[in-house]
């Protein structure tokens, strides 16, 4: 079990990192510029070439192209921006900056972006996170007749939960199969969800490719494990007249692909507005200039950001829950 006080613990860091985005957002706004609550919002939603942290304090990325004309071109992405961070208009190895996008200056040049963005920065450090999480973990298993502790105690409920309340009861006997899986979705989406309220941080699930990414994998194992009375139920559904099955045929298929769009719209959907609400509260402080405004807005977020804490896990079960389900109907035996 996890102790109190390592709870209480875990809870008021998580508390003072939220509370620490007032410092993050508040530095963005320099003095005498006048603020524009979108192009805050957006920018701090949409992914970017370089990791802002705050107003002034930016940590460049590499930037990877492939080009026809020059090959493999790195460089890092300092090199687009002026000393202020102002786009260079002349651009750099015949690419410039504009609004968050990489453009050839030479408008036929055909060219592929394999650029380490703010999000594939995240992408990254939430899967080193998860593998030392996780190696954290089973090493605990390794020690024989000991109770769990610490991170171990932690996350072993989290673990059962997954196993015997998502992924068991909606997978069936075969689920083993494809639990490593259902823990991996898990635990990725709930430490991007929770990683994106600390501040300065990328908007990770928020971002439509990773989703689609996600659901791409569970359209395809769902779809690869699909057994015959799975593909039978589709192309041909028993047990009804064969006009019927004539109409029913495309809405199945129609079923087939809304699935996993319907797993990629609600991450992304639910993620990004929760966002778009939180900033726009701490907007609403540089516009009003009030006292009372910034004070109701500071305990508004705080207490959305423990909504969002909750949202985080409710995602990630959703997600898996859904997956599993979608699995478990391509598995199951014909009855």
């Amino acid at each position: 079990m996890v102790s109190t006080k390592f709870f209480k613990k875990f809870l008021l860091t998580l508390l003072i990192c939220f509370s620490t985005n007032f410092l993050v957002l508040s530095a963005d706004k320099a003095e005498g510029e006048d603020f524009n609550m979108g192009e805050m919002i957006m920018h701090h939603v949409l992914d970017d070439y370089q990791y802002e942290i705050m107003h002034g304090l930016v940590i460049p990325l590499p930037v990877i192209l492939y080009t026809e004309k020059n090959g493999l071109l790195i460089f890092s992405s300092s090199n687009l921006f002026d000393d202020d961070h102002v786009p260079l208009e002349e651009g750099y190895n015949g690419f410039k900056y504009y609004h968050g996008k990489l453009k050839s200056i030479d408008q036929d040049a055909s060219y592929v972006d394999l650029s380490i963005t703010k999000n594939v920065a995240f992408l990254i450090l939430t899967a080193t996170l998860m593998i030392l999480v996780f190696l954290s973990v089973a090493k605990g298993y390794s020690k024989k007749n000991s109770a769990p502790k610490g991170i171990q105690a932690l996350f072993e409920p989290v673990i059962i939960f997954v196993r015997d309340d998502i992924v068991k009861p909606n997978i069936g006997e075969n689920y083993e199969k494809y639990l490593p899986y259902m823990l991996t979705l898990f635990f990725f989406i709930f430490f991007g969800n929770v990683l994106g309220l600390m501040p300065g941080a990328a908007n990770l699930t928020g971002n439509i490719a990773v989703t689609l990414s996600l659901a791409l994998f569970t359209f395809l194992i769902t779809n690869f494990s699909g057994n015959k009375h799975y593909w039978k139920h589709i192309f041909w559904t028993p047990g009804i007249p064969i006009i019927m099955r004539v109409i029913i045929l495309p809405i199945e298929l129609i079923g087939v692909f809304s699935k996993p769009i319907s797993l990629m719209i609600r991450l992304f959907a639910a993620i990004t507005a929760g966002h778009i609400v939180l900033l726009s509260f701490i907007g609403l402080i540089f516009i009003f200039q009030s006292y009372f405004v910034g004070v109701m807005s500071a305990l508004f977020v705080v207490g959305l950001n423990l909504v969002e804490l909750m949202v985080a896990g409710i995602q990630a079960y959703v997600f898996t829950m859904f997956s599993s389900v979608y699995i478990g109907l391509a598995t199951e035996d014909g009855h």
